[in-house]
């Protein structure tokens, strides 16, 4: 029977992921949903109310209260865990344990796992750790690559382009796909609440880690936020100086392509109008008055015409070139139709095309 392995330093540890079976992140499930190293599973070994529990008996009655009764309901759950089929293990398996701090909650997981003669490691400082080590990749990692910028009116099929150029083996960095978000006003998704800051950025780490720095990577124009999530500075302001592929479709092919993409507002035009409020500082409540009219009215190209010409269209226009400095030397991609198949056309022409 070994014992457990010493903690791990986490700088070195994360370069390695792929040398471990599985990563088990013991904290609570409130803590885990909020972040998590990418690929981990939950395995708490205090559960949300008792952690709670506990911080209330080391406050009102002592540290060694606490100690007692965590200790009790750190065992429990333990045993729990080893007899569930997420540990029917061979005895080479090597699993790497966390916590908040790398202390005792992964240190107890850890020392019986490694008793039990499993190859377990902790992860040294815990999640703690981990969150300080994105934060500093997140302030370099973006200045190792290539970034070609996909620029394009709204409703040109920019995130359609990106997927077909995915398919067609090129490096795509989905920065709304991370932040489940379309990037405007009405870009939430139904049922698919945003991800926290702290996950999104977990997210962006691992899809940056990646890549190949030896390989462009295509990203779409996004402003600094993509909803409420804030795209880290290092990446926006590299982005924003890199070349730029301006993607174009005509304006009644757009139309189209917006109300394929948001069909879900035209079956609950009450949310929209909720949504459409949000635009009444800049533009006044008796325009916003008539684009819900058009809606309510079922007009929907007409509404969707209207919203375009009269908001996107002059915001896309005033933003790009002061935000994208390469975009007026931009190569033009032109799809005729918002069929999928001008876009894989599209596509496969960026994706082989030199540099």
């Amino acid at each position: 029977m070994q014992g457990p392995a010493a903690a791990l330093d986490c700088a070195e540890t994360l370069l390695r992921l792929d040398r471990f079976d599985a990563i088990i992140d013991v904290r609570s499930p409130g803590e885990f949903a909020e972040d998590h190293i990418p690929g981990a599973v939950n395995c708490p070994v205090l559960d949300d109310a008792e952690r709670v529990e506990i911080g209330t008996l080391h406050k009102q009655i002592s540290a060694f209260a606490a100690r007692r009764r965590g200790a009790a309901l750190v065992a429990a759950n333990i045993a729990r865990h080893l007899q569930s089929p997420a540990f029917e293990r061979p005895r080479e398996w090597r699993p790497l344990v966390y916590c908040w701090r790398g202390g005792q909650r992964s240190g107890a997981m850890n020392h019986v796992l490694g008793r039990i003669g499993w190859h377990s490691a902790q992860l040294a400082g815990g999640y703690r750790a981990y969150r300080r080590a994105v934060l500093d990749a997140l302030e370099t990692l973006p200045l190792r690559f290539s970034f070609r910028v996909v620029c394009g009116t709204t409703g040109s099929g920019k995130s359609r382009l990106l997927r077909h150029l995915r398919t067609c083996g090129a490096q795509v960095l989905d920065l709304e796909e991370l932040a489940r978000h379309r990037g405007s006003v009405l870009g939430d998704l139904p049922a698919a609440p945003q991800p926290s800051q702290k996950w999104f950025e977990s997210q962006l780490w691992a899809a940056l880690r990646a890549l190949d720095t030896e390989r462009p990577v295509f990203v779409e124009s996004e402003s600094r936020k993509i909803g409420a999530l804030r795209v880290p500075d290092a990446l926006i302001g590299h982005m924003r100086a890199a070349p730029c592929v301006l993607l174009e479709l005509p304006l009644a092919e757009r139309v189209r392509l917006l109300r394929e993409e948001y069909l879900h507002f035209e079956q609950d035009v009450a949310a929209l109008g909720t949504q459409l409020d949000c635009l009444a500082a800049l533009h006044g409540r008796e325009r916003v008055g008539q684009w819900k009219k058009l809606a309510a009215q079922s007009r929907w190209n007409a509404m969707v015409q209207r919203l375009l010409v009269e908001h996107y269209d002059p915001a896309y226009l005033r933003s790009i070139g002061r935000n994208f400095a390469q975009v007026g030397q931009a190569r033009r991609v032109t799809a005729e139709r918002a069929d999928e198949s001008e876009y894989a056309r599209l596509a496969q022409e960026l994706a082989a095309a030199p540099g």
